[in-house]
């Protein structure tokens, strides 16, 4: 799934205005947060670890508009701890976010 970056971009810059360098220390604090709830998932061994850390992660997503990893996080709430599928799934998203310049 190709990563749309439009209701993300706005919000970065909504909160930002035209400082790229501000824009950018949103984005790092957001996939530092967003790979945080990712690795808690990764090492969850029962179900309310797991649901915990997708909620966190789909709170955090909307909080930035973010509504690809949103869906992602909310379809990790219902799926078994450690999905190997699910987790790849948000790392990959993750890491086109990483990939998108800001500024």
């Amino acid at each position: 799934m190709a990563f749309h970056s439009g209701p993300f971009e706005a919000a970065l810059a909504t909160a930002a205005g035209d400082d790229g360098p501000l824009q950018r220390e949103l984005k790092a604090g957001f996939l530092q947060s967003a790979e945080r709830q990712l690795d808690l998932m990764r090492r969850s061994r029962c179900d309310a670890n797991w649901e915990m850390a997708a909620r966190r992660l789909h709170a955090l997503a909307g909080g930035f508009h973010a509504a690809q990893l949103m869906d992602m996080a909310r379809g990790a709430i219902g799926a078994v701890p450690g999905d190997p599928a699910v987790l790849r799934e948000i790392e990959a998203h993750l890491s086109e976010i990483r990939g998108q310049t800001t500024g």
